[in-house]
């Protein structure tokens, strides 16, 4: 069992978009991590499927480049980009409880690894998918 101090010595992680106008903190608590394959994430990443790790909101920080945030949605269901180089860096989901962190931009390693495909009934036909994680052809 963890004791309490080794529990608030998980480190930070880093991130940042592709240009480095925009860097954030998220803390190594991620609660699950999956890669989505519906069309939307598609769309957003221009890649076959989102890799990200959900976490509740408050546990990230944008350390810089505040001003450069492009928001595109809902105030409670939202991407956040860089309106510089348009790099995904989260999205707002679950009311605004929680970010889906886009694993492509952390800087550092994070504890957790994908579990699963999710939405595995709309993916890219032109993708095969050749780990043995689970598939479920929508949300888990």
């Amino acid at each position: 069992m963890n004791t309490p101090t080794e529990m608030e010595s998980r480190p930070m992680l880093s991130g940042k978009c592709l240009c480095g106008a925009v860097h954030y903190a998220v803390k190594d608590e991620f609660v699950y991590a999956l890669n989505c394959h519906c069309s939307n994430c598609r769309r957003a990443t221009g890649s076959a499927f989102k890799a990200f790790a959900g976490i509740e909101r408050d546990k990230l920080s944008i350390t810089e480049g505040r001003d450069n945030l492009l928001i595109f949605g809902e105030e409670n269901a939202h991407d956040v980009r860089c309106k510089t180089c348009g790099s995904l860096l989260y999205s707002v989901v679950r009311d605004g409880a929680f970010v889906h962190v886009t694993l492509g931009t952390l800087v550092d390693t994070p504890g957790i690894r994908p579990g699963a495909h999710i939405f595995v009934g709309s993916k890219a036909p032109w993708f095969t998918i050749t780990d043995s994680l689970p598939q479920h052809d929508e949300f888990g």
